[in-house]
């Protein structure tokens, strides 16, 4: 046999085989590898997906944090206002309650004054009875001369 012969016999053989891996060996390889691959996309599409859902997870948990941070900063906000409403209105009803207690002192005090010099009348008219009786000699009596003492007292 010449190396021509063999050459073309080869050619047939190596023919036959490439026609033959690609109609029954090709095509399964080929299916397998676009199944591999379409996985893989799913896969890559369900973890971008993945991602995104997570991406809008922590937005949500950080507009519900930044929410109630500021609801804890309103709240807050309105304990100190209603705790200085409240401080206001106590300081409020204890100068009233002062002024009334400062108020009834000047009244008690101003009935004590009044009371006293009532009591300091009486006896200037007491002395003074004493003093005339002491100067005329005599005893001068009150009731007869009430008169004449109310106008003394009046005049003290």
């Amino acid at each position: 046999m010449s190396i021509t012969g063999t050459l073309i016999i080869q050619m047939i053989v190596f023919l036959i085989l490439v026609g033959f891996t690609m109609k029954f060996v090709w095509p399964p390889i080929a299916a397998a590898l676009d199944e591999r691959a379409a996985k893989i996309a799913a896969g890559l599409a369900a973890a971008d997906k993945a991602k995104s859902e997570l991406s809008a997870a922590n937005q949500r948990v950080e507009a519900e944090l930044s929410k109630s941070r500021n609801e804890s900063a309103a709240r807050l906000a309105d304990a100190e206002r209603r705790a200085q409403t409240i401080i206001e209105e106590a300081k409020t009803r204890a100068t009233e309650e002062g002024n009334k207690l400062i108020a009834a002192a000047k009244v008690e005090a101003d009935q004590q004054a009044i009371k006293a010099r009532e009591t300091l009348r009486e006896q200037v008219a007491a002395l003074a009875v004493k003093g005339a009786e002491q100067i005329l000699r005599k005893e001068v009596n009150a009731s007869v001369h009430a008169d004449l003492l109310g106008r003394l007292k009046t005049e003290l």
